[in-house]
């Protein structure tokens, strides 16, 4: 008789759990709006979460620690006119968060430590560009403040967000419904899924497709594709008969998939949620009650089932915790965070282990806040890799960094910067009249927030009067 050889890996007994009755969140009225995003984006200091709303589009962000019943008049943040499609937080500020709405805007907020008294309404940014309704958003891995947006225009723009330029436009290449778009590691190509079936990677900076795949899977229902860490792409999808399928591609012979799985015959699309750390693929889908896993290695059959996790209640969306978010002293390799009706609840993923000790082999050093690049330079064709912090003794947030925005000045005619010119008269007085403009947007500021904190006063002295006099009343 052969024995059968069991597959080495560490994580074959990756064990999944639904957090307690106290870590989740209640109460929370999740947006119904029939949409193939997450619905929910979670890091290290916030767990935001798009909800109904009257009138417009909004979202509810709860810092982490705050478990328990969320209050029905909590904050919201809401400044779209019509719902909102997806949100994404920004990996280089935790308190940074881009929004994108039917309303055919994206807008990028600021989120403060504290929790705000009434709802947030002003962006520090809107990006204005897409002629339809922006359903994807997802920030770029490795340069600060750049963000790429898709929309039911077919389009996808590319967005500096520091000074609420567009930077790049790439509206030629699909001719059809976008369904999905993600960045390679180092955000030097991308890979996008279409309604015309047809699965591209491009270099958004040449503006060109650089290769792609008609039919990666045969079926007319949407794709999903995510870059691995070495540079091939995993894909979900559907059969001719519907079947739900996985498969894992490379852009250099995309004749052939390295491998092509049969999954089931549910119609839930698959959210694959992909840890470049472990190379271990996470897939939700929509309307499903159990979060399947995959290991992609070097070795045929390159994607590996390791186990399912299953619960009983079906999932409206899933929040999945950057790694720098995790509990390494608990050996905790995923956390998702999934939405229901009315709650959202932790899902952790762990290997056990015996030992207390940081366990090396589970935790590699990890992408950290910093980015690599700035904006200009990703752009002028400069490629970086994440800035890699270790996670030995867990991760302490850096403090809260302010986003600015410094819009370009449409009236400055200067040319572009080039080799160094001595100063002119003319240079000198319009740099003297941008100081004098300056000055007076910040005197105006200044005059309008005394004017507001007045106000504030008047009312604070209205309420005590009226305080005062209900308790002599009562007395």
């Amino acid at each position: 008789m052969s024995r059968r050889v069991v597959r080495q890996s560490k994580f074959r007994h990756v064990f999944g759990q639904a957090g307690k009755a106290e870590q989740t969140y209640e109460d929370i009225r999740v947006s119904k709006v029939t949409w193939d995003s997450s619905f929910c984006a979670v890091n290290p200091k916030f767990l935001a979460i798009i909800v109904e709303a009257g009138g417009g589009g909004a979202f509810i962000v709860l810092p982490l620690a705050k478990t328990g019943r969320v209050d029905k008049n909590h904050p919201t943040v809401n400044g779209h006119t019509a719902p909102v499609l997806d949100i994404d937080w920004c990996p280089h500020n935790d308190s940074v968060i881009a929004s994108a709405s039917e309303d055919t805007t994206i807008m990028v907020w600021q989120i403060p430590d504290y929790t705000p008294v009434r709802n947030i309404t002003e962006p520090i940014v809107t990006l204005e560009g897409h002629s339809k309704r922006v359903g994807i958003l997802s920030w770029h891995p490795t340069a600060r403040n750049v963000l790429l947006s898709a929309g039911g225009d077919n389009v996808i723009i590319i967005w500096n967000v520091g000074t609420g330029e567009m930077l790049l436009s790439l509206d030629d290449m699909h001719p059809d419904v976008i369904h999905s778009v993600c960045w390679n590691a180092n955000g030097s190509l991308l890979s996008t899924t279409c309604k015309d079936k047809t699965l591209r990677v491009i270099d958004p900076r040449k503006g060109q497709v650089v290769a792609e795949r008609f039919a990666a899977h045969e079926g007319m229902r949407p794709m999903r594709a995510v870059f691995t860490r070495q540079g091939h792409i995993f894909t979900t999808g559907f059969t001719r008969m519907s079947q739900r399928e996985l498969g894992l591609w490379d852009p250099n012979n995309f004749e052939e998939p390295m491998a092509l799985q049969e999954m089931d015959t549910s119609n839930g699309v698959l959210l694959p949620f992909y840890d470049p750390d472990s190379s271990i693929v996470y897939l939700c889908g929509k309307g499903d009650s159990s979060i399947r896993y995959f290991e992609i290695t070097d070795e045929p059959p390159f994607v590996h089932y390791l186990n399912t996790f299953s619960s009983k209640e079906p999932q409206r969306g899933m929040g999945f915790m950057p790694k720098r978010g995790l509990d390494v002293s608990k050996c905790e390799i995923a956390r998702f965070y999934k939405l229901h009706e009315r709650k959202c609840e932790p899902i952790i993923m762990t290997v056990p282990r015996k030992s207390d000790l940081f366990q090396d082999d589970l935790y590699p050093d990890t992408p950290g806040p910093e980015p690599a690049l700035e904006a200009d330079e990703w752009l002028s064709g400069q490629d970086a890799d994440p800035v890699l912090i270790s996670l030995r003794d867990g991760y302490v947030p850096p403090k809260s960094r302010e986003l600015r925005v410094t819009k370009r000045n449409v009236l400055d005619v200067r040319p572009p910067a080039g080799p160094r010119r001595s100063q002119s008269a003319s240079d000198t007085s319009f740099s003297q009249q941008q100081q004098q403009q300056t000055l007076e947007a910040l005197l105006e500021e200044i005059k309008s927030l005394r004017e507001r904190v007045q106000a504030q006063e008047e009312r604070i002295t209205a309420l005590e009067n009226m305080l005062c006099e209900f308790v002599d009343g009562t007395d």
